[in-house]
């Protein structure tokens, strides 16, 4: 007689269970799933260590839609998987992924028939007969039943979407001259930078009108043989690719030059991330690069030559470890200040040894190496920065920073700076007003996770996913613990609301990095675009072929308008098909065509450049904010698009976010079908407020801080 999990594992003999056949649905009794939350709350009862019964029973809550309290139980299970070890990490991963497969067929079996729709209970019925053999007879039994459909009636119900349609992502960087491929300089010793890179930007750094792209490389780690060798023929630097769009908006004429020789950029070290600003207020763009043991900052010349003025400016503090980096006015004197998060104190004389739960060598967790302090430099505003970290109480409290995105997240007008943290709790640097910052995360409620645990923190965004006018935190993390999303109550005081969301399940298998808030359907909801890649080796996938095997698909989730999201990854195209080992992502309108591109850094593999193609079908304004004294992108003016509806839409000008990565300054709002002009109101980084009416759609415009009414 079947039971919530197979007898012989318990400690304790558990009561039996009727045997339970899945029907149709007009058959069905309606107490099934009663019946089996009571059964396997009973047998957790008589062995609360046994991880099947809490599987089951997390998939049967889940199925009733008690999310947080499937979620709790997903989490038991995993520490206490019996057998092999390996068992332990991949239960939660393995749950979640089934429970992707449901959601998804439940989708397409609802668009077709009857039939469809019963095949599906079939199929999700049978997940609690797969998980630990759940449904199977217990011993003595000979009449044991197989409640799994056949694998053909789980493919129909699986696959009846309809007619296909245009994939919404394409990548097209092999097709327009981006031929750079990622060198992590991996021998086979584990050293940790080898899982940690690339980071990549978009920026306009010869004043054209369209988007560059700069890309970060590694080199190679210590002595030995290189285990994934670089192509022959591709220099082994970061490059700048100059885009020779020209301001045309036809994707097809798209095209990149590789211009790093002339640009005179010539970095050092390992190469990690890139932060982009006007440093000087000349209106040109400016570079700031991370590594281990490099930071540089190099000025724009404005001839399409940049000089490396690290040591000039104060900011090269070369013992570090950077990985993420902010410009940001935090002092409102209109003069970018610079932050930069560092991870660990690692150098290759003191590495250490570590390997995986299952016995082979692997990365080691961050615990194994000592923080570091981040550092905040002030602008001086005559080409120099001083090092306020001290001075301004960001040296107090610090952990591994992979992740740091800036607003105003208490809506008092001076911009707050969050970090987020791998395996430590993260920081919210409020501003004081006075030059000084107060870390206020676990006050504000976003220091831990839901359940008050430090969790593996890699890329973060802000924004305002719910048009209520503040902003809020998306953050990625490491497989089994999900995503979290912190929902802001305008004060600057959150919420962890990602399984009320729809958010926490469909990233559970994942280990997230470059992740950012973009309405890709120009509907005027921010979706998700998040970008994987495991940190720990997958021993099943390990291999001659593949000897970094961290590789994972990549996450896009739709904003339904409701606080709720749809996970429409099989829907973004053939490249969200791909496993990679996905790290930073920069998000801009690479062809100037009203909606938003993404460029994709990975590690130990090609750059992608995903255009979109759907976005555009609605209607879009698109906004570049430029300062009174300088032509510079004024970083951190936060705008209201006030529609004529009545509708408000928040949004703000920023390059910082994602992953080790900087990105588009322009603002880039979707309208839906609305054409109507709408007024913009401008809050600027110094406190001014400008309004704009009448301003035009399907285009770019330039707003000039003081032109404004």
């Amino acid at each position: 007689m079947p039971t919530c999990g197979s007898s012989n594992d318990w400690g304790s003999k558990p009561r039996p269970v009727r045997k339970w056949t899945p029907q149709l649905p007009d058959e069905a009794q309606q107490n099934d799933l009663d019946d089996a939350v009571d059964h396997c709350r009973q047998a957790i009862q008589s062995a609360p260590d046994y991880a099947e019964a809490h599987g089951n029973l997390a998939t049967a809550l889940q199925m009733q839609d008690h999310l947080d309290d499937a979620i709790r139980h997903y989490r038991e299970a995993a520490p206490i998987a019996p057998g092999n070890p390996e068992k332990a990490r991949r239960l939660q991963a393995a749950l979640a992924e089934r429970e992707q497969s449901m959601v998804k067929a439940q989708r397409r079996a609802e668009s077709r028939d009857t039939r469809a729709a019963a095949t599906l209970r079939v199929l999700v019925l049978s997940v609690l007969c797969t998980v630990g053999g759940s449904c199977t007879s217990g011993p003595g039994s000979s009449d044991a039943e197989e409640t799994r459909p056949p694998e053909d009636a789980v493919a129909a119900a699986v696959s009846a979407a309809g007619a296909a349609e245009e994939a919404w992502f394409t990548d097209r960087a092999a097709a327009v001259g981006l031929d750079f491929v990622h060198f992590n300089g991996m021998s086979g010793k584990f050293y940790q930078p080898e899982i940690m890179g690339p980071g990549v930007a978009m920026f306009d750094y010869d004043n054209d009108g369209d988007l560059d792209i700069y890309v970060v490389q590694g080199q190679m780690l210590g002595t030995g043989t290189a285990l994934l060798p670089p192509p022959s023929g591709l220099p082994l630097t970061d490059r700048l690719y100059r885009n020779d769009l020209d301001g045309h908006r036809d994707a097809t004429r798209l095209h990149f030059t590789d211009v790093t020789l002339e640009s005179g950029i010539n970095p050092r070290g390992y190469g990690m991330g890139v932060a982009t600003g006007d440093i000087d207020n000349d209106g040109w763009v400016d570079l700031y690069l991370t590594g281990v043991g490099r930071n540089q900052m190099f000025r724009n010349n404005g001839d399409g030559t940049f000089t490396d003025v690290s040591t000039h400016t104060g900011t090269d503090h070369p013992s570090a470890w950077g990985v993420p980096a902010s410009f940001l006015d935090f002092d409102r004197d209109g003069w970018l200040d610079l932050f930069v998060g560092t991870y660990l104190n690692y150098s290759l004389e003191t590495h250490i040894p570590c390997f995986n739960r299952s016995g082979p060598p692997d990365y080691c967790p961050p615990e194994v190496h000592r923080a570091q302090p981040n550092r905040l430099y002030r602008n001086r505003g005559d080409g120099t920065f001083v090092d306020v970290t001290a001075a301004a109480g960001v040296a107090r409290e610090f952990g591994p920073a992979l992740g740091v995105a800036t607003a105003d997240f208490n809506n008092d007008g001076w911009i707050d700076i969050f970090v987020a943290n791998d395996q430590q709790e993260n920081q919210l640097w409020i501003n004081q007003h006075d030059g000084t910052f107060t870390n206020m995360a676990l006050v504000s409620g976003t220091a831990l996770g839901a359940g008050g645990e430090a969790k593996a923190d890699m890329g973060v965004d802000a924004g305002d996913f719910d048009n209520d006018g503040d902003e809020d935190l998306f953050i990625t993390e490491l497989i089994t613990q999900g995503s979290s999303l912190y929902v802001n109550d305008g004060t600057g005081l959150f919420e962890e609301q990602s399984v009320r969301t729809r958010i926490r399940l469909p990233s559970l298998p994942y280990t997230g990095f470059g992740v950012a808030w973009i309405d890709f359907d120009n509907d005027g909801w921010l979706d998700i675009l998040a970008v994987n890649g495991h940190v720990t080796q997958s021993l099943e996938a390990l291999g001659p072929d593949n000897p970094f095997p961290l590789q994972q698909r990549n996450l896009l989730l739709r904003n339904l308008g409701n606080r709720q999201f749809e996970d429409v990854t099989d829907r973004g195209g053939a490249v969200f098909q791909l496993s990679e080992v996905s790290r930073g992502a920069a998000f801009g309108d690479i062809d100037n065509d009203g909606d938003v591109d993404v460029l994709v850094g990975n590690d130990a593999g090609r750059v992608r450049l995903l255009i979109n193609n759907i976005g555009n079908r609605n209607h879009w304004l698109g906004l570049r904010l430029v300062g009174a004294q300088t032509p510079r992108d004024m970083i951190g003016a936060r705008v209201s698009i006030i529609q004529a509806n009545g509708s408000t839409l928040w949004r703000r000008s920023r390059v910082d976010g994602s992953y080790a990565s900087a990105h588009d300054p322009r603002v880039l709002v979707g309208l839906g079908q609305s054409m109507e002009p709408p007024r913009v109101r401008v809050i600027w980084p110094s406190g001014r407020v400008d309004e704009w009416t009448n301003v035009p759609v399907d285009r770019y415009t330039t707003l000039t801080e003081g032109a404004g009414r």
